[in-house]
C-alpha cells in the first residue's frame, strides 16, 4: 500500500465550504485510548469509587468485549455509579481532566486534520458516544463547534439521575443522529469525511463519500479492506517542540 503524506493538502484540495462535513468519532481516533478510563482513574485515585463500582466496572467492560452485554446496558451501568453527582461539577471536572490527563493524549495528525478542515470552511461536528462532560471539552479545545454524544439525565435541581438520555448515540443511533444533522444543515454526505476507529462506526462510514478508518481495530481494518478505503496510521500523540511536528501516513 502507498502513503499519501499530506493529508491537509489533499482535503484542501477537494470541495469547500459549509455543505461538506467532517465528522469525527472521539475515542481511539482524536485521542489514544479512552477518557471515560481517564474519569475513573481520578475516582479511584481520590477514592470517590467504591468496591462495587470496581468490580461492577471491570465485569461490564469484560461482558461487553466478549459481546454479552450490549453498550448501552454498559453505558447505563456507568451512569449509574455517579447518581447524584452535580452535573455543573462534572462538567467542570472534565475541563480539568482535559487539561491534566487528555490533552497530551490527542493526536497531532488528528489535529491537522481538524485544521485543514476548518480551513476549507467544512462544517466539523464531534460524534462520539462518549458523555458530553468527556467531549465537549476536547470539542472545544479543537475549535469543533457541533458536538452530537451522549448525555445524563439530570433532575430539576441538576443533579444525575443514574440514567442516560435516549435515544443512546451508538451504531446505527449514532449514524442515524449524523443523518438528521446533516438533513436539517444541508450537509451533503457524498462530499464528506467521517473519521472514526471501531466496527460499530461502519453504518456512518458506509453513508459519507469519504469515509476515513483511524487506527482501525480488526473489524473496521476488514471492512476498509473489502470497501478499499484510505486507512489514517496516527502515531504517537504529539509533545510539541520547536521546529518539529509528526508526519501523517494515510495507507490506499
Amino acid at each position: 500500500m502507498e502513503a499519501v503524506p499530506n493529508i491537509p493538502a489533499d482535503i484542501l484540495a477537494g470541495p469547500s465550504g459549509g455543505r461538506v462535513g467532517a465528522f469525527f468519532d472521539l475515542d481511539g481516533t482524536l485521542v489514544q485510548g479512552f477518557t471515560a478510563a481517564v474519569h475513573l482513574g481520578h475516582r479511584i485515585r481520590h477514592r470517590q469509587a467504591r468496591f462495587g463500582e470496581l468490580t461492577g466496572t471491570v465485569e461490564a467492560a469484560l461482558r461487553y468485549r466478549f459481546g454479552r452485554m450490549k453498550f448501552e446496558h454498559l453505558l447505563s451501568r456507568a451512569g449509574g455509579y455517579l447518581r447524584g453527582e452535580s452535573l455543573a461539577e462534572l462538567h467542570d471536572l472534565g475541563g480539568r481532566l482535559y487539561a491534566q490527563r487528555i490533552e497530551s493524549r490527542v493526536y497531532q495528525e488528528m489535529r491537522d486534520i481538524v485544521a485543514a478542515h476548518r480551513q476549507a470552511g467544512h462544517t466539523l461536528v464531534m460524534c462520539s458516544s462518549a458523555m458530553t462532560m468527556h467531549a465537549a471539552p476536547i470539542a472545544d479545545a479543537l475549535a469543533i463547534p457541533h458536538v452530537i454524544c451522549n448525555r445524563f439525565d439530570v433532575d430539576t435541581d441538576g443533579r444525575l439521575t443514574g440514567a442516560i438520555v435516549r435515544p443512546i448515540i451508538w451504531g446505527t443511533r449514532k449514524a442515524r443522529a449524523v443523518l438528521d444533522f446533516c438533513a436539517a444543515n444541508d450537509i451533503e454526505l457524498q462530499h464528506s469525511y467521517f473519521y472514526a476507529d471501531g466496527a460499530e462506526d461502519l453504518p456512518l462510514m458506509l453513508e459519507v463519500g469519504h469515509p476515513r478508518p483511524v487506527n482501525p481495530r480488526p473489524g473496521l481494518a476488514a471492512a476498509a479492506a473489502e470497501h478499499g478505503w484510505p486507512v489514517l496510521r496516527a502515531g504517537r500523540p504529539a509533545r510539541r517542540r520547536p521546529g518539529g511536528r509528526p508526519g501523517i501516513g494515510l495507507n490506499t
